[in-house]
């Protein structure tokens, strides 16, 4: 092989659907700026148009018919019921998500048009308790003319409905987003996984074989790339590249990612590579590069970058030291090859900052590369995609926006930095007004004093319409052992400059924090309620923290006040570690009453109650002032 082979990427199962993820754009463009015959396809938006298809509802009713109704769930006795509605209704419903066919909207506004499950039982939280007969539950979120927005949330339950009756009858581990993750996500043995690889093939697993023959066909790759950015890819992954394996097994599969660079950095698993001829960490550009040369005979396999392979039956790492592609010089990415007209703008939240991350086609793009900060101690600090921290020119980056938009024709950008820094974005905002290119976009910051209101508005004026930020365990004392270097008035300043500008302002939240007591909990919950009271934060989200090995609190424990659970012997996946914190508060019932609080706070309910009401144990009384924030945002 002395020519430069021709190379196919593929994002596989599940992402996201209304926008591709960004990984093989950003390779694809690449490897095309280096002569490369490179090529790309989404395999994950391409498995779900299959399955909600005409075709693809009567394959799933023909499982769910081979279910005694006896044992079939309300979702699977709903969707056979109304099996001939989903059938007359599941192609108009599809193009209008699409963007196709917009006056289908009015029909599936009126609610006569579309059947319903039992996902649209969720509707009726939003009807008046004292006026059950009054109207229309959703007319205080789309008012009268909402119809768009209104339909695109009815046509979002009815695909839910669908996936419902999918997972029950066809494939458990069906999701949206985190398919099959659990064969994945810290995954100490590469034994679930083999066994699932390992099993006959369901409705899923056929399609996605089916579709994955069909672009190597099309494309006729001699490299195949596949990227899981998360535990939720990881299985598709693996049956992509076995389809390839028994089919062609002369192609060379590598697999790269997000999950790759976090959780296989130490792996030992030689059945990786029965699918897989090579894995690599971190950045893909440099290690490519040497591996397109390593498959033209120009170097030997001792001479390739950051990649695993398997010599003599066992795992084995290499790691030649050459410097990485500066990110300056990693070019543009593109979307060619890319179906962006069919990709599926859902609603599946009735918050106008929530629905940003399924809503729109967004181009995804990064301001710098890695994080300017990085400080905090629950973030994988010591890994490439945080520690190396590089920034292009805002000439270079606006050339890249300007080039991106010729080619798609969208003006919608995602910068998908850890955290965006602020002197980075400020000359972004300067060069976009100079050369009045118009763009909308949000992204990823820290909550920090540089983002002043002269920034902000500034920021405003380029086309910013939202920013997220971690504000993490709104605790003073937290937020310094965690070592963010903000503070809960700070916060506060800083998100209410970025509404006043008319920017939307989503919270990433935490709990579980070591050494976090109930009384902590309670008082971040009270924060978080004036936040939102205030008008400071319009969104958010509640995850717990998990302490991983690449971590401050993993790498350093006794800083933090706990003791780590020994991890045993890892062949396979390595990332979350356990610990015990001496507190020994509940936290997975803490976290069921702030998901609740926040749920309500997100649609403007229960702002004027007591937040202990949300528990369901008796907790302290908040500490914190009840006009706490309002004060700080005076002073």
């Amino acid at each position: 092989m002395n020519a430069s082979p021709r190379v196919l990427s593929l994002i596989p199962p599940m992402t996201q659907l209304n926008t591709p993820y960004p990984s093989t754009a950003y390779l694809t463009g690449f490897l095309r700026q280096h002569g490369v015959r490179a090529s790309q396809e989404d395999l994950a938006l391409q498995l779900v148009l299959k399955l909600f298809s005409r075709p693809g509802l009567r394959a799933i009713h023909e499982r769910v018919a081979a279910i005694a109704p006896s044992r079939r769930s309300a979702s699977l006795q709903s969707f056979d019921e109304q099996f001939d509605l989903y059938l007359a209704t599941i192609q108009p419903t599809i193009a209008f998500l699409q963007g196709r066919d917009s006056t289908i909207s009015h029909r599936i506004a009126s609610r006569a048009f579309l059947p319903e499950g039992p996902r649209f039982a969720a509707l009726d939280v939003y009807v008046d308790p004292d006026d059950p007969d009054g109207g229309d539950p959703l007319a205080w979120a789309f008012g009268a003319l909402g119809t768009q927005d209104r339909a695109r949330h009815l046509a979002t339950l009815y695909l839910n409905d669908i996936s419902d009756a999918l997972r029950e009858a066809v494939d458990e581990r069906f999701e949206f987003v985190r398919y099959a993750e659990s064969l994945a996500l810290s995954q100490p043995t590469f034994d679930p996984l083999a066994a699932a690889l390992a099993a006959p093939r369901n409705l899923v697993d056929e399609e996605l074989h089916a579709l994955t023959l069909a672009a190597l066909e099309r494309h006729q790759p001699e490299l195949v790339l596949i990227s899981a950015p998360f535990p939720g890819a990881v299985y598709a992954a693996f049956r992509i590249a076995q389809t390839i394996k028994r089919h062609a097994p002369q192609i060379k599969t590598c697999l790269g990612g997000g999950y790759v660079n976090t959780e296989l950095r130490e792996l030992k698993e030689a059945r990786v590579f029965d699918y897989f001829d090579y894995v690599t960490l971190d950045d893909g550009e440099r290690p490519l590069l040497a591996l397109l040369e390593h498959l033209q005979g120009k170097r030997g396999a001792g001479r390739l970058v950051r990649t695993f392979i398997r010599e003599d039956g066992q795992a084995r790492y290499v790691n030649f030291p050459e410097p990485d592609v500066p990110f300056a010089e990693t070019g543009t990415p593109t979307w060619d090859g890319l179906p962006i007209d069919r990709y599926l703008s859902l609603l599946d939240m009735l918050n106008p900052m929530h629905r940003l991350w399924s809503d729109g086609r967004w181009n995804k793009l990064t301001v710098a590369h890695g994080c300017y900060w990085k400080k905090c101690s629950f973030c994988d600090v010591s890994l490439d995609y945080i520690s190396r921290y590089e920034t292009a020119s805002a000439e270079v980056l606006v050339d890249r926006i300007e080039a991106i938009i010729a080619e798609t024709g969208q003006t919608g950008f995602h910068f998908v930095d850890e955290a965006a820094p602020p002197k980075m974005l400020r000359a972004l905002a300067e060069e976009l007004l100079r050369r009045d290119v118009t763009i909308s976009w949000w992204g990823n910051i820290r909550f920090e004093k540089s983002f002043t209101p002269e920034l902000v508005q500034l920021l405003a004026a380029s086309g910013c319409i939202a920013i997220s930020g971690g504000l993490e365990v709104a605790s003073d004392r937290l937020l310094k052992l965690m070592k963010k270097g903000v503070s809960v008035e700070q916060v506060a300043r800083v998100t209410h400059a970025f509404t006043e500008a008319g920017v939307l302002v989503h919270a990433y939240l935490m709990y579980g924090f070591p050494t976090q007591t109930v009384q902590d909990t309670v008082d971040a919950l009270e924060y978080v309620r004036q936040l939102f009271d205030n008008g400071c934060i319009q969104s958010g989200f509640f995850h717990r923290f998990a302490c991983t090995v690449h971590s401050p609190v993993g790498q350093h424990p006794e800083e933090y006040g706990v003791q780590l659970i020994p991890l045993p012997e890892t062949p396979f996946a390595r990332n979350d570690v356990g610990f015990i914190d001496p507190t020994g508060t509940d936290h997975e019932l803490m976290g069921r009453a702030l998901n609740k609080a926040l749920y309500n706070y997100m649609h403007g309910i229960g702002l004027d109650s007591d937040v202990r009401g949300w528990f369901d144990v008796r907790v302290p009384k908040t500490r914190v002032p009840r006009h706490f924030i309002a004060r700080a945002l005076q002073g």
